[in-house]
């Protein structure tokens, strides 16, 4: 790794408080452009927008379709406009580049009898880890969370007697989310199940931890829900970001207000949640165009 992508990635981590999961693909998105560099000897300080030209037209034809594209040359862009910051370059070579046309992809989001399911099965097993996995479907599902905040909470964050949950959101901002009963009685428990497996002598920090007592991660709660909704579902992507979406688009259509869900998910701009209103409108659309009897003439 170079002395500037080194401290690139530093700069994000403390300054911009970005995810391990964020800076690990800024990181191999960088690195991938710095492989296609080297085969021409070229440093990243030279580069012009030719270069990038070239690198996009070899990343097509290896396979990659322009949304994940468009993902790498975001970061190159967030990393040559660093190189500006620290007098590096002048001028950036991506200062005009456009992004690729993509194909709008709509997500369906998991069904509550999907959710229900994979709840089911979880509570049956009566294990800690299975206890501790169900609290993961429930807290991804009912409070909308990212990865990296679930990941994040501490039991101190849990405030029983006020009844809200404190989130550490994007770049470090803070919001507080609303305990409901269902949740609060299912924390209480698994804390109850977590200190008689670890014993009592066990002082824990984190609210999610492995088997080992440490603090479970990214890619462990990805195996989890891709793990067991890979039983539950036919559809093709499984992963915690679809509880979140489920949680923004089951909210939508029993009538919460855009602006309230903006601030349940912790979105900066109203734009990140009006993505789930029109994902909506689109599958409303879909249901009047097959079932409307004028439709079928």
């Amino acid at each position: 790794m170079t002395e500037d992508l080194q401290k690139f990635l530093e700069y994000l981590e403390k300054e911009k408080k970005y995810s391990a999961h964020t800076l690990r693909a800024y990181k191999d998105d960088i690195s991938s452009f710095y492989f296609f560099l080297n085969q021409y000897q070229i440093e990243p300080s030279e580069v012009q927008y030719d270069e990038i030209r070239a690198w996009i037209v070899s990343l097509s034809e290896e396979g990659m379709i322009n949304r994940s594209i468009n993902r790498k040359i975001s970061a190159l862009k967030t990393y040559y406009t660093f190189l500006q910051k620290i007098k590096k370059i002048e001028v950036s070579p991506l200062q005009m580049h456009r992004s690729l046309k993509t194909e709008k992809k709509i997500q369906i989001p998991f069904s509550v009898k999907e959710i229900d399911k994979v709840r089911e099965l979880l509570e049956k097993e009566g294990s800690f880890e299975s206890y501790r996995d169900l609290l993961i479907v429930e807290m991804l599902y009912g409070l909308g969370l990212r990865r990296s905040e679930l990941c994040g909470i501490k039991e101190s964050d849990v405030d029983f007697g006020l009844k809200v949950i404190k989130i550490r959101g994007k770049g470090g901002k803070e919001r507080l989310m609303p305990l409901i009963q269902e949740l609060e009685d299912k924390i209480k428990k698994y804390l109850i199940i977590k200190k008689e497996y670890f014993n009592s002598t066990y002082k824990a920090t984190n609210l999610l931890v492995n088997n080992k007592a440490n603090k479970v991660d990214e890619n462990f709660v990805y195996r989890v829900i891709n793990n067991y909704f890979s039983d539950a579902t036919t559809k093709e992507k499984k992963s915690p970001h679809m509880l979140r979406h489920s949680f923004a688009t089951h909210l939508l259509e029993n009538g919460a207000d855009i602006n309230s869900i903006k601030e349940l998910m912790g979105h900066a701009s109203l734009a990140s949640t009006q993505v789930y209103a029109q994902i909506n409108l689109k599958e409303l659309k879909k249901v009047y165009q097959k079932a409307h009897p004028r439709m079928k003439k």
